[in-house]
């Protein structure tokens, strides 16, 4: 189903500003169990996206209403994605104050990854690099061809991520989430200041380590810090947690740590 400003439909006014500039955000939510999971933080983080990029979004009561609309047409476990962008504008970069926020909402089939949670994945390095701007920083904006083309660097299937760095190569995220290292139980993830997104999940994993009394920091994270780590994982709000247990480009093997364990009982009874 796709819902564009609360109108059932698969086209979108060719000036739109989404589209000629990327310039909006989006969230992607997973619908579980009849559930919107965390749609809080979601909307939330949306919300104060616009209000850093200066989109004037002033519907969030009609976004949720259209929502519960898309929900009561699902009968299945799906992802829902949810774009909001700057609206329809004449040629040029200027926007007029005056335009009105686009919503477009669409579901998707919720994505089938066997044994990925329990078992561990197997990951990469990617070559290129992410761009830089503090501005931008953690904001999950349409702009996304750094991960593009970090993610079309591989066609393998056993490979289901790849890990993405700065300019200053220390590493910062995945092409599709964010990562955490365990050492000497002391977890680490990546800090965004300078790139990266700052992923719904994170935060909640970052808050479920506080509460379970595990020491969590956000810090500068080198290729070395990730290959000697005793444990690796990632997250993002579909898939929720995975250990790594293979990364190819150094021939490195994990375990599924305890720490990760943890973690991943603790979202789970989150989610209940």
């Amino acid at each position: 189903m796709i819902l564009i400003n609360g109108v059932a439909e698969d086209r979108i006014n060719i000036s739109d500003r989404g589209l000629q500039y990327g310039d909006g955000l989006f969230e992607t939510i997973a619908y579980r169990n009849d559930v919107v999971e965390f749609l809080e933080p979601h909307l939330n983080r949306l919300v104060s996206g616009c209000d850093r990029l200066n989109i004037p979004f002033q519907q969030l009561e009609q976004l949720r209403s259209e929502l519960k609309t898309v929900c009561q047409s699902l009968n299945d476990d799906a992802v829902i994605k949810i774009i909001i962008t700057r609206g329809s504008g004449g040629r040029g970069y200027f926007a007029d104050k005056d335009s009105v926020a686009t919503r477009i909402i669409s579901t998707h089939p919720y994505p089938n990854y066997p044994d990925s949670s329990k078992k561990g994945i197997s990951i990469r390095f990617c070559q290129h690099k992410l761009s830089e701007n503090t501005v931008l920083a953690g904001i999950k904006h349409l702009n996304r061809l750094d991960q593009v083309l970090a993610r079309n660097e591989w066609d393998d299937s056993d490979i289901l991520e790849g890990l993405m760095f700065d300019q200053d190569n220390n590493v910062v995220e995945g092409t599709m989430s964010n990562v955490f290292i365990v050492k000497s139980n002391q977890i680490i993830t990546p800090s965004l200041t300078k790139s990266g997104v700052a992923g719904v999940m994170r935060a909640q994993i970052i808050q479920l380590a506080t509460e379970n009394k595990l020491s969590v920091q956000e810090a500068v994270v080198t290729q070395n810090d990730v290959i000697t780590a005793d444990e690796i994982f990632i997250c993002n709000s579909v898939i929720g947690i995975w250990p790594i247990t293979h990364i190819v480009d150094s021939n490195t093997n994990y375990p599924v740590g305890a720490i990760t364990q943890q973690l991943q009982q603790s979202l789970q009874q989150l989610k209940k």
